[in-house]
């Protein structure tokens, strides 16, 4: 659509104004090409005529719809101009009150000059993680997307913050530093991101001053570079400085100060550390007190100089650089108060006493002599000579001051330094951040080389700006497939090339200061010399001291005074020797000759995006302007080398107003920045970019039926757009977008509100029309009914006379004695009828009252009975119980005491096996010697025959010999009694075993027996069961049959009332006749009854008969004749005719009443028989089990037999014995199973039979009800009722007979049941008899081999609920069951906590056995395994929550068996039996409680981190409400590197789903409803704290339609907590700020009312949130209104006074309520728990 036609009635358009440089104006009517004026309404109401060239209309920039304003990103409104960009900025800041605007890639940042709650750590991690555009602009915004695209990319990131003084650079550059140190914490101990954020107040305080425009004014350009590692955590920084101010060390204009340093010095010139430095007030200092105002409203001095301090110790910067920094910081200022006074001549001087020129000597260590000669005088070299001349005062004191300068810039330089080294730690920095903190486009009314410098520097970054901002552009246009076409942007080249450029001002500067005569004249003679021809230099009219340079933002006149001498920054060289001899080496070294240090020095390697303009001398390097041109080469270097993200400070007003708004300044500041040229560029192609989905969903509305039915939404955009305009030049498609061009959006948003308004036209219409009608007809209807009665009144008139009126008359009074006389028959009549029927109705009810008070009695007695019944149940399978736990264990002591008997055994065969070895050897020894001895007196022979000589010697040498045989025959005696005691000793051990045996025998016979005894109780309480059946089935036949009987009375009852009826209906002269077919009816009635009462009396034998005979003749004769004898009399009571014909109609309703009595009884008994039904089957089922458990038992003593008969081979018999019984045991049991069978067959028939006869006897009650129903039908024929009757009567009998049948049937199946269970019970006695003999026959092999003495054995404890463990078997224990368990299998197979209660166990028998480094060991065993499983798994939520349930169970076990009296009083006996008797473990409860601790906050930050994506997704942007879309498109431009691919799409499902996921799992293991309480609170508090902070940070979320979405979405969480039955975790509460907020943009806000509505409702909101969402609604339609600034203050007028209410504007996501443990003693029986063997913990042994 061509521009032209947008111009149309209604319309507004900018027209420029002197005041606020644009204001609004509406269109008075349509413009038409050729029209010369333009006829405009402006907004105080009086008309305005705009002139307009006809040939070539220049008409003013329409403005954006309202629904346009206030977006985010200015590049989003339709119409891209200056009027709309400062009209939008005015509504965020004013109305808003929001600082952040996006404009494309740029962050507008407004000064709002107030402290705002939007920079907590809070904030900064709401920031974290998300997408540029997703939240409101922020500074922390930018520093996220810097710090995503940095690993992502693999690129140097930097952040570059620009504007004038006071516009809060400075602060945005600290909050991104800020960002960057909390969201990559380094995890080192260096404190690395402490350290670059305490940089910041250093370099403030010797860089920042206090300015005109600015208390914190930055007077230096810093470009911070924060480097990471490889895991992007800040690593180090390094920082560099750009064109110090140095001048205003030594002069500040009015209501300026000097740098922040020398005032906090000052105001700590009384303390003992500074005393040294001989400080003075700072009004005493020249060079502080220049500016006249020494303070700065609301800044303490002295408490700023704490702090810097402070951050120089954390530094690192030690005491001793810190005393020599405040030394030279003292000295400058003590130079600036040496006076020096004119001599005359020419000559100056300065006094050598001068006490602050000895104090500046004495600081710094310089001769005062020579400081004194040359302050005064300047060496001249010549070429012959050297002279030294005097000079003047005001160059003396120029020299001064350049020697305060110099130094102070050195001392600057080296602070940084120091910071720098500071600031660098250990490690290789793989990737950098940089924060350029520069200052803006300035001018000012006079403005010198600083400005100069600083509009050069911009001039160069606006430069990089507009290529950076134009490859986005084209990158933008080639991802969407859209040609790109060439825009002109402005390029500032040639303003550059005017100031570098060979022969440009810089060079010209330079050549300038090499002459010594050169004057600020003649260098600006030669500017007009050479770059007059320029058109970007201009020669101001009316000055010859100034030049003006055509800048990108405006022209700027600059005065030439100053430039040479602050080019030059000339200090003489005998004051640079006079510091450089010094003997503070502090100082000295300032002025050393320092080598040539690479200007890359941090091995950054970076490609400019142009070649740098080369200096055309070499000399002139050392010049200010050539330091300049150098440093910032290096930084455009840098910056090209790394990505930019912009952010431009806006300095709203001058006089530092809190949001205070000057069109005019910012306008200036905007044209300065580069902001409006983004938007020249953004509008010269398509600025507005909406999704397809964005469009569908907003101009739905424009779509017809045809296109709105297409399935492919993309096709339809086009569709509808093609229609709509038919210019395609005015969009293009792209594959996600559309490109529209300016203007566009807005003209689809006008055809939006014109089909909108159409539609509300023709729906007014027809509400309009719809009223009117119905008016009319109600109209209508009233002159019609006034018509009648009108025409009425007038026939009457017309009719009525006096014969008429008297005859009328005499007929009324005929007419009412006539009905008053039939009224008093009939009253008589209908008395009479009434007393017989009370009188027949109380004598019923007093028989029913009787006969309750019977059945109540008998009730009483039936019930004393059977509850006797049930407790004697109640006691035997209690009593069974029991005695099968104590054969269990007796069993097992049995068996461990078998073990150790054969332990024994083995001991003892080895010692008998080692004596029998030493007797072999003995012997073997004794046949040694025997032959020793033969073979001696073979040589005493010998000996004697050859020489007699030796025979003394030989006698001597046999006795010896003698005397070793009685020794050896000794030591063999002695032998062999010790054989014999061995001997002795093994057969009493084997004695001693063998009545060990015995002993166990008779204990396993004893229980044996025990157990036939409870299977007799068992079938006695059968054969009772039984017989109480039989019971109810016969009061179930006696119910029935009078049941019948009744029915028969309401049957002939019912005739009768039915016959009534009819009379009735007659004329009263029928009475007589009536009365005749009474008597008739009575007589039929009478002979009818006779024959009746003749069936019934035989029904009635024959049923008594049939009882008897079920119930064997126990019936009580009194019932059956009490029976009889009211059914005479019920039929003898109809002798009265006339009594019965009158009651009938009240009879039949007694009639169906006690039929839906006798129905309800009747089923409540079918009921209870099922239940007995039920409970014999159960009871067979018990018996089946102890079958089980004694065949269990017969085969336990089965393998003990054999056993013990394989180990003893001494008894033969023994075996064939075992065998035998193991042949009888066998049949045995496969008859038991054969009778089992049975049995349970003969019970499945029993149940079918009774079954069958329920629903024969439900037939059958049916049957009554529909007969009633015949005879209130059929009650004319009263011969067919009869007939009906004994048919009913024969039916009756019929299923009599029946269940007669079926009663046998059960009393046979009883009797065979009976028997068979004697049969086993005779079998049980056989194999008892087989068992005994089997005994007898041990103990008499037993007795053979008895020894003399028999020991007593012990008899084993009872020690129920421990588990024994062996010490090497620890490790194990805590593998199997702590580090390998998985909590899967657990929570399906076996019990909740089980873990916990196994663990205890073994912790109750370490405390048995009073062991105490096996319970430390163990409880130190499992405190670390649970660690180590929870420090392993860390996300894994399973297990976390199994452990915490464990952990708690285990608890409350230790605190339950403590034995203090608190946590008693719920135990039972056995468990206060149970208790910890010997070791105190309150101090492991206490460790045990906060590892429960420790689990739980794990287990909660995992169930935040799984539940937290899913949040806001979906509670605050899924639309639950379907078709009402709470979104408004913004058509946001997100950076390219900011798409992601589109992620998993999350509901309010999805939460609710995995809330019940984590129910589920905590369900499932058990754990206390409480901690599930507690969880569910924690997670529903984490859900409303981000939903409400992230509705904080967006104000496209701050809408009506909104509200409306997160209330549906709110009410899905309370029908979960409702499902779940979590009401009592007050979960719902924790979303009440939420709550409110969603009312909160719901409810009206216009009125006062509504304010103090606001004020009453919102008490979980604080002002602070109140006042947000109130500034950052916003309508979604054009119908909504803004909320005004006046009902905002009406609010915060309301909240002033509200108590406690906090600041901040965050909600603490991260916030954890106070976990608490409730003590739940557990139910469990440790006695009766089974270790599964899954666990495989068969080392464990059950105590």
């Amino acid at each position: 659509m061509a521009l032209l036609e947008l111009y149309t009635k209604y319309n507004r358009v900018w027209i420029p104004d002197a005041e606020h440089v644009w204001k609004s104006a509406e269109l008075l009517k349509d413009f038409h090409f050729g029209d010369n004026i333009l006829e405009l309404l402006l907004e105080d109401g009086t008309e305005h005529h705009l002139p307009v060239d006809p040939s070539k209309p220049q008409l003013p920039p329409l403005r954006n719809p309202d629904i346009l304003v206030g977006e985010n990103d200015l590049t989003a409104l339709s119409y891209l101009h200056e009027p709309a960009v400062l009209h939008n900025l005015k509504v965020r800041f004013v109305e808003s009150r929001i600082i952040y605007t996006y404009c494309g890639i740029i962050l507008v940042a407004v000064n709002p000059y107030k402290q705002l709650h939007v920079y907590g750590d809070a904030i900064i991690h709401a920031y974290s993680g998300q997408n540029m555009g997703d939240m409101d602009p922020h500074i922390f915004a930018v520093a996220e997307e810097a710090y995503k695209q940095m690993p992502r990319n693999q690129k140097n990131q930097s952040i570059i913050v620009s504007g004038e003084s006071g516009a809060g650079k400075t602060v945005s550059a600290r909050y991104a530093m800020r960002y960057f140190a909390v969201v990559s914490k380094s995890g080192s101990k260096t404190n690395v991101e402490d350290k670059v954020l305490a940089s910041n107040p250093i370099t403030e305080a010797i860089g920042n001053a206090k300015t005109t425009r600015n208390d914190n004014s930055s007077r230096f350009g810093k470009y911070t570079e924060i480097g990471f590692d490889r895991r992007y955590r800040i690593i180090g920084a390094n920082m560099r400085t750009y064109l110090l101010e140095k001048s205003r060390v030594v002069f500040q204009a009015d209501n300026e100060r000097n740098y922040h340093i020398f005032y906090q010095m000052c105001s700590c010139a009384h303390l003992p550390e500074f005393n040294h430095l001989r400080l003075l007030s700072a009004d005493e200092f020249e060079y502080t007190s220049m500016g006249g105002d020494i303070r700065i409203e609301g800044v303490d001095d002295k408490k700023d100089m704490e702090e810097t301090r402070q951050t120089f110790s954390l530094l690192g910067l030690k005491e001793d650089f810190q005393s020599d920094v405040f030394k030279v910081l003292a000295a400058i200022l003590h130079l600036g108060n040496v006076k020096i006074r004119n001599s005359g001549d020419g000559q100056s001087s300065v006094p050598p006493g001068d006490p602050h020129l000895a104090a500046f000597c004495e600081l710094l260590s310089v001769r005062a002599e020579g400081l004194v000669r040359w302050l005064s005088h300047r060496r001249i070299v010549l070429v012959a000579e050297t002279v030294v001349k005097p000079v003047p005062k005001e160059r003396a004191v120029s020299a001064r001051d350049a020697l305060a300068k110099q130094i102070y810039a050195h001392l600057f330089d080296c602070i940084i330094k120091r910071i720098n080294t500071a600031l660098q730690v250990p490690g290789q920095q793989h990737a950098f951040i940089g924060v350029l903190d520069i200052y803006g486009f300035e001018t000012f009314d006079v403005n010198s080389f600083e400005q100069f410098c600083i509009n050069y520097a911009n001039e160069k970054l606006q430069q990089q700006f507009n290529l950076h901002v134009f490859k986005l552009e084209q990158e933008e246009y080639m991802r969407e497939d859209i040609p790109w076409t060439l825009i002109d942007f402005y390029d500032n080249q040639p303003v550059i090339d005017l100031i570098e450029a060979k022969m440009g001002i810089l060079d010209l500067l330079d050549e300038e200061c090499l002459f010594p005569q050169g004057t600020d004249q003649s260098w600006l003679q030669k500017l007009f010399n050479y770059l007059d021809a320029n058109p970007l230099f201009e020669k101001p009219r009316l000055s010859n001291e100034a030049f003006v340079i055509q800048h990108f933002a405006d022209k700027v006149e600059y005065q030439c005074t100053g430039f040479l001498e602050k080019n030059r920054d000339a200090l003489y060289e005998e004051l640079v020797d006079i510091l450089r001899d010094s003997k503070f080496p502090f100082l000295a070294n300032f002025f050393q000759e320092e080598k040539q240090i690479s200007v890359n020095s941090k091995g950054i390697k970076v490609r400019p995006a142009r070649p740098g303009v080369k200096a055309a001398n070499k000399q002139l390097r050392t010049s200010v302007g050539d330091k300049f041109c150098s440093s910032l080469s290096l930084l455009m270097e840098t910056l090209n080398a790394t990505t930019p993200h912009y952010v431009r400070c806006i300095k709203p007003n001058d006089v530092k107003l809190p949001f205070e708004y000057d069109s005019r300044r910012v306008v200036q500041q905007l044209r300065a920045c580069g902001v409006l040229e983004t938007i020249r560029i953004s509008a010269q192609s398509y600025p507005s970019r909406w999704t397809y989905i964005e469009f569908y969903s907003r101009y739905s509305i424009l779509m017809s039926n045809q296109e709105a039915v297409l399935n492919d939404r993309k096709q339809t955009c086009k569709n509808v757009l093609q229609r709509l305009i038919q210019d395609p030049n005015q969009y293009k498609f792209g594959r996600t977008k559309i490109f529209f061009r300016a203007g566009q959006v807005a003209y689809l948003e006008k055809l939006r509100l014109d089909r909108l308004r159409g539609a509300c036209a023709t729906i007014q219409k027809h509400v309009r029309g719809w009223c009117q009608r119905r008016k009319y007809l109600r109209m209508r209807e009233a002159a019609i009914i006034l018509q009648q009665y009108i025409r009425g009144k007038k026939s009457i008139r017309k009719t009525v006379s006096a014969a008429a009126l008297k005859q009328g008359w005499a007929t009324l009074v005929v007419q009412r004695y006539w009905r008053g006389y039939r009224m008093k028959q009939i009253f008589q009549v209908v008395r009479l009828a009434s007393i017989t029927i009370q009188a027949f109705t109380r004598g019923w009810m007093a028989r029913k009252r009787y006969k309750k008070m019977i059945e109540v009695q008998k009730a009483l007695v039936l019930q004393k009975y059977a509850r006797a019944w049930l407790a004697r149940r109640r006691f035997q399978t209690m009593r069974r119980l029991v005695i099968n736990v104590q054969l269990s264990f007796r069993v097992q002591q049995l068996r461990k005491k078998v073990e150790e008997q054969n332990k024994e055994n083995r001991g003892l065969m080895e010692r008998l096996t080692h004596l029998a070895s030493s007797h072999s050897h003995t012997v073997e020894r004794l046949q040694g010697l025997e032959a020793q001895l033969e073979k001696s007196t073979r040589q005493k022979a010998s000996a004697e025959a050859r020489e007699k000589k030796v025979k003394e010697d030989a006698s001597l040498t046999t006795a010896q010999l003698r005397k070793e045989i009685d020794a050896v025959n000794l030591e063999k005696q002695n032998l062999e009694k010790r054989f014999d005691v061995s001997t002795k000793e093994a057969k009493e051990s084997f004695d001693l075993i063998k009545r060990n045996l015995l002993e166990e025998k008779e204990y396993e016979a004893r229980f044996r027996k025990i157990a036939e005894n409870s299977i007799d109780i068992q079938t006695q309480d059968h054969e009772r069961e039984v017989e109480a059946l039989k019971e109810e089935i016969r009061r179930l036949k006696e119910e029935r049959v009078t049941l019948q009987r009744k029915m028969e009375e309401g049957g002939q009852m019912n005739s009768d009332l039915q016959e009534q009826l009819v009379q009735l209906t007659k004329h009263a002269k029928a009475i007589p006749e009536l009365r005749r077919g009474l008597n008739k009816l009575q007589n039929q009635r009478n002979s009818i009854d006779q024959k009746m009462k003749q069936q019934s009396e035989q029904a009635r034998a024959k049923i008594n008969d049939i009882t008897r005979q079920l119930l064997g003749g126990a019936v009580e004769e009194d019932v059956v004749l009490g029976l009889t004898t009211d059914d005479s009399e019920e039929i003898n009571d109809g002798e009265d005719l006339l009594a019965p014909f009158d009651g009938l109609q009240k009879a039949i309703r007694i009639l169906k009443k006690r039929q839906k009595e006798q129905k309800e009884s009747y089923e409540m008994q079918v009921e209870g028989l099922n239940l007995k039904m039920d409970h014999l089957q159960n009871e067979n089922s018990k018996l089946q089990n102890l079958f089980q458990e004694k065949s269990d038992l017969n085969e336990n003593i089965r393998q003990e037999v054999s056993r013990l008969s394989s180990e003893n081979s001494v008894l033969p018999e023994l075996k064939l014995q075992a065998s035998e019984l193991q042949r009888q045991k066998q049949e045995l049991e496969a008859h038991v199973e054969v009778q089992s069978r049975e049995l349970a067959e003969k019970t499945e028939e029993i149940t079918n039979i009774f079954q069958k006869k329920i629903q024969e006897e439900s037939s059958q009650l049916r049957h009554f009800q529909e007969k009633a129903e015949e005879l209130e039908e059929l009650n004319r024929e009263l011969q067919g009722r009869v007939e009906e009757l004994e048919d009913e009567t024969n039916q009756l009998k019929t299923q009599l007979v029946m269940e007669s049948e079926a009663k046998n049937k059960l009393r046979q199946e009883t009797s065979q049941l009976t028997a068979e269970n004697m049969d086993f019970e005779e079998q049980l006695d056989q194999k008892d008899r087989i068992i005994k003999k089997l005994q007898n026959q041990i103990k008499s092999l037993e007795t053979s081999q008895k020894a003399k003495q028999t020991p007593t054995p012990a008899v084993p404890k009872d020690y129920l609920g421990m588990l024994e463990y062996k010490r090497e078997d620890e490790s194990r224990l805590i593998q199997n069951i702590i580090l390998d368990l998985k909590p899967k299998g657990v929570a399906v197979n076996v019990i909740p906590a089980l873990p916990a209660h196994l663990l205890f166990m073994c912790v109750r028998h370490a405390d048995y056995v009073n062991d105490e480094v096996k319970l430390k060991s163990l409880m130190s065993g499992i405190i670390g395994a649970v660690k180590k499983v929870i420090m392993t798994h860390r996300k894994d939520f399973e297990l976390l929550s199994f452990w915490l349930s464990n952990t708690y169970q285990l608890l409350n076990c230790l605190k339950q068996y403590s034995g203090e009296e608190e946590f008693l009083k719920q135990n039972t006996p056995r468990q206060k039996k149970n208790c910890l008797q010997n070791f105190d473990l309150s101090e492991h409860r206490q460790i045990f409680s906060d590892l429960a601790i420790q689990i739980y906050h794990q287990f909660v930050s995992v169930m935040e981190k799984t539940l937290t994506p899913a949040i806001v997704p979906g509670l605050l942007e899924h639309e639950s409400l379907q078709g009402f879309s709470s979104m408004k498109p913004t058509g946001f431009r997100k950076r390219s590197n900011s798409t992601y691919e589109d992620s998993e799409t999350h509901t309010i499902s999805s939460i609710v789903q995995q809330l019940s996921v984590f129910h589920s799992i905590m369900s499932q293991h058990g754990m206390e409803p409480g901690l599930i309480n507690q969880a569910v609170k924690q997670m529903f508090f984490l859900v409303g704290a981000t939903t409400l902070n992230n509705i904080m940070l967006r104000k496209d979320m701050c809408s009506c339609r909104k509200g409306m979405q997160i209330r549906c979405n709110i009410s899905y969480l309370e029908e979960w907590l409702k499902e779940k039955e979590l009401q009592s975790s007050h979960a719902i509460d924790t979303l009440q700020p939420l709550s409110q907020a969603a009312w909160l943009l719901q409810v009206n806000k216009s009125t006062d009312d509504d304010a103090q509505q606001i004020a009453d409702k919102c008490t979980e909101l604080n002002p602070v949130q109140i006042v947000k969402i109130l500034n950052s609604y916003t309508p979604i339609d054009d119908f909504e209104k803004r909320v005004t600034s006046s009902f905002v203050r009406k609010v915060q007028s309301l909240l002033q006074d509200r108590d406690g209410s906090t600041s901040q504007l965050m909600l603490d996501s991260e916030y954890r309520f106070q976990v608490t443990f409730p003590y739940r003693p557990s139910s469990q029986a440790l006695e009766l728990l089974q270790v599964p063997s899954s666990l495989h913990l068969g080392f464990l042994t059950r105590i």
